[in-house]
């Protein structure tokens, strides 16, 4: 196999990060929307930390897509 079709495999395989940071942040969210249902009062803190945990996932994502761009055009 030569190594620029590993190269597409590697690009291949980060799809799958991303597709993992996609589930995550919708996670998050619906666990946010539950805890809300369950008590409407606490609704600003666990907002603020759903944010949090959604870019924390979201950023994995993107890493996962910068890397893909770097094996593409760098390497």
């Amino acid at each position: 196999m030569e190594l620029e079709s590993l190269k597409f495999i590697g690009i291949g395989l980060m799809a799958i990060a991303m597709l993992g940071a996609a589930v995550g942040v919708g996670s998050i969210f619906a666990a946010l929307l539950n805890g809300i249902a369950r008590n409407p009062s606490a609704e600003p803190q666990l907002m603020k930390n759903a944010f949090i945990g959604a870019g924390l996932a979201e950023a994995m994502g993107l890493f996962a897509f910068l890397i893909a761009l770097l094996l593409l055009f760098v390497i």
